[in-house]
Parts: structure tokens; sequence; C-alpha cells
């Protein structure tokens, strides 16, 4: 059982509300978060802002080139993807990256999600919350293939059940879980894994 380095969220439509009800119940020590949020830009600073001053871990907007710490979590700006990538030591560092929209969406969680599933694979636990369509389904299932654990919102406590429903539905999601359970299930299975 790979141990869990890093944790990847994705979410939409009802998401800012929903991770303010996930982030600040996170407790240190934690490994390394990061979060697609659909939003425009400008919002994404506003949104970090605020989970920062709500939370125990220290919650900023994404930014090209730093490296991603533990009891950290990291936003992908408005209007920019994120994805990770290797530094020449082996550590994580984030990509902000202007390209084309994925499933009209940029950032989009399937960036990030195939990212993680080809850089830490079985060491990524995987979470898609509320929101429209079905961005982060193909990311979460790569992920899921190469041995992550996977969380998803359920239907009775999302806003939208879109992105977490096409995930279930598609088998990348090995629990659905009630919102408010969420950093529960999180930390317990982050504890599981790296007890």
């Amino acid at each position: 059982m790979s141990k869990i380095s890093l944790i990847a969220i994705g979410s939409s439509t009802g998401g800012t509300e929903a991770l303010a009800r996930v982030i600040p119940k996170l407790m240190p020590p934690i490994p390394p978060i990061v979060i697609v949020q659909h939003i425009p830009p400008k919002f994404s600073k506003s949104l970090a802002d605020r989970l920062d001053r709500e939370s125990l871990l220290t919650v900023k907007e994404g930014e090209h080139g730093e490296l991603v710490l533990p009891n950290h979590v990291y936003i992908a700006p408005g209007g920019l993807h994120m994805e990770l990538r290797r530094n020449r030591e082996g550590g994580l560092q984030i990509r902000c990256f202007v390209a084309p929209p994925v499933h009209s969406c940029r950032p989009a969680v399937d960036v990030l999600f195939k990212s993680v599933a080809e850089l830490v694979g079985a060491e990524a636990l995987g979470v898609i919350l509320t929101g429209i369509g079905h961005d982060g389904t193909e990311g979460l299932l790569e992920m899921k293939q190469k041995g992550s654990p996977t969380l998803g919102q359920d239907e009775a406590t999302s806003v939208v059940y879109g992105m977490p429903k096409a995930a279930f539905n598609a088998g990348a999601v090995d629990m659905q879980i009630p919102l408010d359970s969420m950093a529960l299930a999180i930390m317990n299975t982050v504890k599981k894994f790296n007890n």
C-alpha cells in the first residue's frame, strides 16, 4: 500500500461553498493539497484568502514554479490551467499556463488530475465535489487506475450532481461521501495509508 503524499480536489458549481465546508476541517499534519475550482480570474485569490483565514492550513493561489509543501493548499488561478511537474531534485512543482479550455473550462480539473496520475500515481488521493458537467472524470479514472484511492461527493449534498455522478458512473469513485463527512473521510484515508 502506497503512502499518500498528495491530495487533489476538483469542484465547480457550488464548489466554493463546498470547499469552505471541507478545507477548514482538515487538520495538520496533512500532505499538500492541490485544487481546481472552476472560477473566473481574481475570484480564485479571494477564495484562497478566505479559506486561509478560516483554516489551520496555509491556503493560497497556486503560483507557477512553486514547490508544493505539506500543510499547504494550492488553488488554481482563475483563467489558467494548473498541473504538477517534477523538478530536478524530484520535488513536485506547480505549473500554471494558458492553453485552450478543456471541457469549456480553464482551469480544468482533468488537466490537474491527469498530471497527478502520471507523476504521483498511487501516492495521491483524488476527490471530486459538486459541479456541472463531467470535467475530472477522465483524470480521476486515470488516478484510480494507477492505484489512487478516490472519493466523490454524494448526490444528496451536491448543489449539482454532475461531476461526481459522471465520475461515479465511469467507475472512478471508490466511495461517495456526504459533504459534511468529506474532511473526515480525507483525513481517515490519509491515516489508513500513512500509518
